[in-house]
């Protein structure tokens, strides 16, 4: 009995705490991005116009607005949301944070001339398409900048798989 209340207890503590857990954003609302001067930065995803079209897009998909309602309203709301986007001032509110950890992350990267930033920090080669990457000769140590160099220019060795 007495192993019984215990489990009883610690299932009771466990579904509090996950309760908690999934009402807590809807209780403490997280702070808005604000600008130096107090006021709110103002994005065009923040427009109402785009909030419809994304909505109408829904509503298409599921079944629930017709073509012919669907084109009317998407040229009304692409409107209002183009009007809304050239009116904001070029602040590089569109350049937020996201975009600038996005640029560093990648800055960081080796890059492939072919496939792109590779997801390895220290990769050689693209694992994609196994063209060596910008870097050193594994060899000599050599500064290898040639994207798609498949040989070291100092010693020769092979740099591609």
């Amino acid at each position: 009995m007495n192993a019984a209340i215990v489990a009883l207890v610690a299932g009771t503590t466990l579904a509090v705490g996950a309760l908690a857990f999934v009402l807590y954003p809807l209780f403490f609302d997280q702070p808005v991005a604000r600008a130096a001067a107090g006021r709110r930065v103002e994005s065009w995803s923040d427009d109402v116009a785009v909030a419809a079209l994304r909505e109408i897009e829904f509503d298409r998909a599921t079944g629930k607005l017709s073509e012919a309602d669907y084109a009317q309203l998407k040229e009304q709301y692409t409107r209002q949301a183009l009007a809304r986007m050239r009116r904001l001032p070029a602040t590089g509110a569109e350049d937020d944070e996201v975009e600038a950890t996005i640029r560093a992350y990648r800055a960081g990267r080796p890059a492939c001339d072919r496939c792109g930033p590779r997801p390895e920090g220290d990769a050689i080669f693209c694992s994609n398409c196994g063209q060596y990457l910008p870097g050193s000769c594994e060899r000599c140590g050599q500064r290898v900048e040639e994207a798609g160099a498949r040989f070291c220019s100092a010693c020769g060795h092979r740099l591609a798989a």
